[in-house]
């Protein structure tokens, strides 16, 4: 644990000024220049009220390399791909403020629906996030007033807890039913690895949400915990986890005496920007935290990494600045009603500086969470709980990963060896070639190749849709019926 701002000086007593007085004053916080005047000595009792600013600090936690290419070689991915992403670390701190105004409600926020167009490159569109499975500090600003010992400036409260009405619509109402169905993940390999993220329950047959990241470290024969908030622990299982989505379903071995209440799903495809949104989780162990903001973005192309290089992942994210950090991964994103719009699975740090990033640069939340649509999560969790296998829509092409802001360009050559175009596949029978530029998706803009990867895993297997590209400066339009791949290579 650190804390920031301990040891504030207590300010003496105010006096009025002895002497004679400078001919102006110094500047006010606004910076504005203060009128000459006589001193006014304060009234008896009086005691300006100062706010504070909680202070933030983080232990290090490991972070995520990139990947280790020549940058003179063409780097190609085949649909799906599985590249590395980095994070960062902000500072924060405490200090002296005005008190902020009261009145409105966050939970009446409304906002206008987000188009789908996407605009800029790589750096500004898509985003190389830290996935979050996984040091509290805090500021305190003061006055004291020493008139006299019998002077008081407090007033109590009268007690009354039916007087703050919390509906079961408000944070506290929601968070109260949501808490007992949200679960703290501890997962260990068979060398020790591992560590801890969170879930929610997601049906009566004992079976979990959470992301792949959190759990993969135990799937090949670890240990797999999940506590629940009124702290009893139960063993679990793998069910099924996706590498590419970063989705994963576990299962309580014994779920007898277990509160099985799934949590709500909503329909994360009527989200709007502006929404209210409840984060809950673990962060840095913090087993039962809950946090609040709104959608800030819908439909942002982000590409993760646990840091392995084989646990990429590629989503078209929700994007929230409620308070998301190590820890948070795998649990539920939720809505101002109480239903789960998305799964908390990465985070975008300052210390990234748009690139990857080292253990040195672990962070916490700066305000850009990102959550896999509920509406993807829920299709993938189906087909693991059916068969244990993911499966991917695709085309059946392979895509420049380091062009920004042009499109995704077709390889003119596969990894390997292999076919950029896949004989007979999806791509190869609407004609595209390679070295065809592919700039939108229906009516979304692609910009690069792990935007249309997104794009791509929005969809089912047998969607058709619309691509648009470029071939010798000309643009065509051409319908692709989605194929598949089933299972993570």
């Amino acid at each position: 644990m650190s804390t920031e701002n301990e040891g504030v000086a207590v300010p003496s007593e105010a006096k009025p000024p002895t002497g004679p007085q400078p001919d102006s004053a110094p500047a006010s916080a606004s910076g504005a220049q203060a009128p000459d005047a006589p001193y006014t000595p304060p009234p008896p009792g009086f005691a300006p009220t100062v706010g504070s600013a909680p202070g933030a600090g983080h232990p290090p936690q490991p972070g995520f390399g990139s990947p280790g290419d020549d940058p003179t070689t063409e780097q190609t991915a085949q649909i799906p791909p599985y590249p590395g992403a980095g994070h960062g670390a902000p500072g924060a701190g405490g200090g002296w403020g005005q008190q902020p105004p009261y009145g409105g409600d966050p939970w009446g926020v409304t906002g206008s629906p987000a188009p789908k167009r996407r605009n800029g490159g790589l750096i500004a569109a898509v985003l190389v996030a830290a996935l979050v499975a996984g040091g509290v500090g805090g500021g305190i600003g003061f006055w004291a007033a020493g008139q006299n010992d019998n002077a008081s400036t407090t007033v109590s409260a009268p007690g009354d807890p039916g007087a703050l009405n919390r509906k079961p619509t408000s944070v506290s109402g929601i968070a109260q039913k949501a808490l007992p169905s949200v679960v703290t993940i501890e997962a260990q390999g068979a060398t020790g690895e591992g560590g801890t993220g969170t879930g929610f329950i997601y049906d009566k047959q004992g079976h979990i949400l959470t992301n792949n990241h959190v759990v993969a470290s135990a799937a090949g024969g670890g240990k797999l915990t999940a506590t629940f908030s009124n702290g009893k622990k139960y063993d679990a299982e793998v069910v099924g986890n996706a590498q590419g989505y970063d989705v994963a379903v576990i299962k309580l071995k014994n779920a007898s005496g277990a509160p099985l209440n799934p949590l709500p799903l909503g329909k994360s495809g009527s989200v709007q920007v502006g929404d209210a949104t409840i984060a809950i989780g673990a962060p840095f162990g913090l087993s039962g935290t809950v946090t609040t903001g709104i959608i800030s973005a819908k439909d942002r192309p982000v590409a993760s990494s646990d840091g392995g290089g084989s646990s990429a992942s590629y989503m078209s994210a929700l994007q929230t600045d409620a308070s998301i950090n190590p820890g948070n991964s795998g649990g539920p994103l939720m809505d101002a009603a109480g239903n789960v719009i998305g799964i908390n699975s990465a985070i975008q740090s300052a210390g990234n500086g748009g690139g990857l990033g080292g253990e040195s640069q672990q962070s916490g939340s700066i305000g850009l969470g990102f959550a896999i649509p509920i509406d993807q999560a829920k299709r993938v969790a189906q087909d693991l709980i059916r068969t244990g296998k993911p499966v991917y829509p695709q085309i059946g092409v392979q895509v420049g990963m380091r062009d920004t802001g042009d499109g995704a360009t077709i390889a003119k050559t596969g990894n390997n060896g292999s076919e950029a175009v896949t004989p007979n596949g999806p791509a190869d029978k609407a004609g595209l070639r390679p070295g065809d530029t592919i700039t939108k998706l229906d009516d979304t803009v692609i910009d690069s190749g792990p935007t249309l990867i997104s794009e791509i895993w929005q969809h089912k297997p047998g969607d058709e849709v619309t691509l648009t590209y470029k071939r010798g400066g000309k643009e065509h339009t051409t319908q692709v019926t989605l194929g598949q791949r089933t299972g993570d290579k």
